[in-house]
């Protein structure tokens, strides 16, 4: 049986008496804290959603159907190991038996929570990560080829739902302890709850003994892309890798489509495989090799890998499936050179979604601006003596990225603003106002009436919105001097002169995630404080916003941490809400303080200063 034990701010640290108690109350945990939030997501994943939100879910429903999201979950589920399924099928058990419908959002919606299926786990975790290769900007980029030709690859850049990260580690000798360090944060959308839960993991087995926390996806069991396992840890971003393709189909065709007419192909899909025999290992993990091992099993979304250990060895990887393709476009095979690199004793690694060299080259094309990777290596510098509140320290610098290349057009009286997006600052605001003035500027030349054609399916939509195109490619427009034959010194100017006394950046740059219920007419969201954030998206501190369109942080970071090789916890996590999706829970929103502040909460691992409440039984299992 496992106990379930809670520190501070609700976060469940779970200890079974081996693998499978692990899991299943890793399980019970998930649903105890989210039953709604995985209700949706398994609404999500079978295409379902429409029966909560009405006509609002249709496009997703149609997409998840299209795309094939069950049929590859199933078939990844068959294809695992005997272990994995094991594994798996005891973390839904888990799920099954916490599951709850007193919860407000199934409540509100009239609606229970549905048991699951063992092969759920799959298909929730693949319809988290389908868009992650950015389908929509593919499809934004066609458009924008059509109409603009060639120079339209000024548009393409980091698109408004992609999802970046920022992860970066030091060799022993920089820091005060002589153990590496390893810092990070993913960027996706907010949402309410979040998207990861802050979890810890320990088998109490003598045979398959491990002790990690770290965080999971919800309704995923182990800890998949940021952990601490004791004498190993890792973080990852995202490697911009291009592994899914669009087609052009017959309307006959019978294959995964995204649209009607259009074909998809991706690892998953193709391989009927969603990386889940990476699981166990990783959990299982001791060394830098265990961890690079186990991740020669995953699938997608294709990442860069920052991996430690306690011995002093720290890599660089990507990990993932990326197709070879002959010059037809044929699929051919996958590569296999994961460009590795261990860093020096004396070194240092940092990755934020930038175009890092060949081993970026060979898998992508469009990447990430490289401000933040940028920033992250100066902040470093040469230091030493580090320790893990230097790292925490990194997570809140905002310095806006790209602020030098868009200076010489500012106003006379921001030419000398130090370009930190503060929420307090009246001057951040000020540029803030500007630069919505100037985006929407340009936005509206006529040169540009061919992109605004409606999206060719709703669920789309936010790729096709020209001033959000505009807002995100910004800094790569200034560089270019005269995008598409605009004036961009007039537009500036206009800009200027539009804008002028305005309230501190903070007042409208407010945390601001999504609720499903955000798209119904008839249910209403739990209310989340709108807190004033700084930061924006090129900053490190990412918060985007979509100048032009909305102030609001609408991305950003959903978690960040600090991994100290040499003392657990020395380190820290925290997530933007807190461990308990719902808002009956004193856990619902007690890490959003935190959170905004740039402060990390504790990681406790004296079980004696944990509360611990009996855990769910499993069936044959010892108690």
């Amino acid at each position: 049986m496992a106990r379930i034990y809670r520190d501070a701010y609700g976060i469940p640290h779970v200890r079974g008496s081996d693998v499978l108690d692990v899991a299943h109350g890793q399980g019970w945990a998930a649903a105890t804290d989210r039953a709604w939030q995985l209700e949706w997501l398994r609404r999500r994943a079978t295409g379902t959603t429409a029966e909560v939100l009405g006509v609002a879910g249709v496009p997703w429903d149609g997409f998840a159907r299209r795309v094939r999201l069950v049929d590859t979950a199933r078939r990844g589920f068959d294809a695992l190991s005997a272990a994995a399924q094991d594994f798996v099928a005891a973390y839904v058990d888990g799920v099954n038996a916490g599951l709850r419908d007193d919860v407000p959002e199934l409540e509100a919606a009239g609606i229970g929570a549905a048991p699951w299926p063992a092969w759920m786990p799959l298909a929730t975790f693949h319809a988290q990560q389908v868009l992650f290769a950015d389908i929509g900007a593919h499809l934004w980029g066609r458009r924008v080829t059509e109409v603009l030709g060639a120079d339209g690859a000024l548009l393409a850049r980091e698109g408004p739902r992609a999802a970046g990260s920022n992860a970066w580690a030091v060799g022993g000798a920089r820091t005060t302890s002589g153990a590496p360090l390893v810092g990070g944060d993913p960027h996706r959308t907010f949402e309410s709850p979040g998207v990861y839960h802050q979890v810890r993991l320990c088998s109490e087995d003598p045979e398959d003994l491990f002790d990690v926390a770290g965080f999971s996806f919800a309704g995923t069991p182990g800890v998949q892309h940021f952990a601490h396992a004791g004498d190993v840890a890792w973080a990852i971003t995202n490697a911009m890798a291009t592994y899914q393709d669009l087609d052009d189909v017959e309307e006959s065709f019978d294959g995964p489509t995204v649209l009607p007419g259009v074909g998809f192909r991706g690892p998953s899909t193709e391989l009927g495989d969603l990386g889940f025999e990476a699981l166990l290992p990783l959990l299982r993990a001791r060394t830098v090799d265990d961890v690079d091992a186990a991740l020669d099993h995953w699938v997608e979304p294709v990442n860069n890998v920052v991996i430690a250990d306690r011995a002093g060895t720290v890599r660089y990887r990507w990990a993932g499936r990326v197709p070879v393709r002959d010059d037809a476009g044929r699929w051919t095979g996958w590569r296999t050179d994961r460009h590795r690199v261990d860093v020096a004793d004396d070194g240092q690694v940092v990755t934020a979604n930038e175009r890092r060299g060949p081993e970026s080259a060979e898998i992508g094309e469009r990447f990430a601006p490289p401000y933040r990777a940028q920033r992250i290596a100066e902040l470093l510098g040469d230091r030493a003596g580090l320790v893990a509140a230097d790292f925490a320290a990194i997570h809140n610098d905002t310095v806006l990225g790209g602020i030098e290349i868009l200076r010489p057009l500012l106003p006379e009286r921001l030419r000398d603003w130090d370009g930190r997006m503060e929420a307090d600052s009246q001057r951040a605001g000020d540029f803030a106002a500007w630069r919505a003035a100037f985006v929407r500027s340009i936005a509206a030349e006529p040169v540009l009436d061919g992109l605004r054609a409606p999206a060719p399916d709703p669920l789309f939509a936010p790729y096709f919105d020209v001033t959000v195109a505009i807002g995100l490619a910004l800094t790569t427009l200034v560089a270019a001097g005269t995008p598409f034959g605009i004036d961009l010194v007039r537009h500036a100017e206009l800009a200027g002169g539009e804008t002028g006394a305005t309230p501190a950046w903070g007042s409208g740059h407010v945390f601001e995630p999504i609720h499903p219920f955000d798209l119904s007419a008839d249910l209403e969201a739990p209310a989340v404080p709108r807190v004033p954030l700084s930061g924006d998206q090129d900053c490190v501190r990412c918060v985007g916003s979509l100048p032009g369109i909305d102030d609001a942080g609408y991305r950003g970071a959903v978690a960040r941490y600090v991994w100290d090789l040499a003392d657990r916890t020395a380190g820290g996590w925290v997530v933007p809400m807190g461990a308990s999706g719902s808002p009956r829970s004193e856990h619902h929103l007690d890490q959003l303080p935190l959170w905004a502040e740039g402060t990390l909460a504790p990681i406790v691992t004296d079980w004696d200063l944990l509360e611990e409440s009996r855990g769910p039984e499993r069936p044959g299992s010892p108690s």
